[in-house]
């Protein structure tokens, strides 16, 4: 176990550096700049801004400063924001991101398994059919489109909840729904799924032979091994959620990692756009090492290996 963590944690290093190394490259190629406007700066002004950020050096030389600033965990410099920072706006955006994103994620669990396990168990009859469109709505329309109805009937012509902001607790619960469409959907069909090939295999029908009740063959037998791929999409969805709905956080006015990244990609701001992409990578990354780890407490017979 510990030689597979360390090989995880060395392997998450090397990618996170590519990660790195890609971003910086990449948004140095595109053209234009933060200083590039509709309405031109002066000459003067706009070379002194260059020299402040030290974008005049050579660019192995930014990039040096740049790798050596992330292994301090100092992300850089706002261009757009002066006397900003993109471990603030992090430090500002990912409480909002990942409290809107942890309701989203309880919504997905406690609704996706169990829509799933019941439609696997009435198969080709009402309750089935009835969450299988709903599971194709949500996974058809895009969760900007159910942020937009969710707020003009319920926020607009209701007057239930509020329009935009989180100041007031109701604030939470459309962004949390509109967040958990697609992936509400897409568990409660894959949990479907495997629950149906799983109670099709010799151990469900000798657990039946013995006379075990039906709660006990589901809940212990079938479920536990059906829900290990789900657990496989939960980890990198975590870490995709908590880290921002980027356009349903602009949607419902969510001062979370969202608005900053989106911001950040209209003013060209290169140092917020790569500080939340290594952010964001690094937490899937580290999601992704933490289900490797869960696979065995839920099925002692998956073994980690070197």
């Amino acid at each position: 176990m510990l030689r597979f963590l360390v090989n995880r944690i060395v392997s998450l290093i090397i990618t996170l550096f590519l990660i790195i190394t890609v971003t910086f490259f990449l948004m140095h190629a595109v053209p234009g700049g933060p200083f590039t406007q509709e309405k031109k700066l002066p000459p003067a002004i706009e070379e002194a801004l260059r020299e402040k950020y030290h974008l005049n050096d050579p660019l192995w030389k930014q990039y040096i400063d740049y790798v050596g600033g992330v292994l301090r965990l100092d992300l850089g410099p706002s261009l757009v924001y002066e006397g900003r920072r993109v471990n603030e706006f992090i430090k500002e955006g990912f409480p909002i991101s990942a409290r809107v994103g942890t309701y989203s994620i309880l919504l997905i669990l406690l609704l996706g398994i169990p829509f799933g396990v019941i439609s696997a168990l009435k198969q080709n009859k009402w309750q089935d059919n009835l969450v299988m469109f709903g599971a194709t709505l949500g996974i058809t329309i895009p969760n900007f489109v159910i942020a937009t109805v969710l707020l003009y009937v319920f926020a607009l012509k209701l007057g239930w909840v509020p329009t935009f902001g989180v100041k007031d607790p109701k604030g939470w619960i459309l962004p949390a729904i509109a967040l958990s469409g697609y992936s509400l959907s897409f568990v409660a069909r894959l949990t479907r799924s495997t629950m149906l090939e799983v109670l099709q295999q010799d151990y469900i029908r000798t657990a039946r032979a013995k006379g075990l009740s039906e709660g006990v063959v589901i809940f212990k037998h079938a479920l536990r091994n059906a829900i290990i791929p789900v657990v496989s999409y939960v980890g990198p969805l975590i870490a995709g959620i908590l880290t921002g709905g980027f356009v349903v956080e602009r949607i419902f006015a969510l001062p979370g990692m969202g608005r900053y990244f989106v911001i950040s990609i209209t003013n060209r701001d290169y140092p917020t756009i790569m500080g939340v992409t290594i952010f964001f990578a690094a937490f899937l990354m580290i999601m992704i090492l933490i289900v490797d780890l869960l696979y065995g407490l839920i099925d002692p017979r998956i073994k980690v290996t070197d």
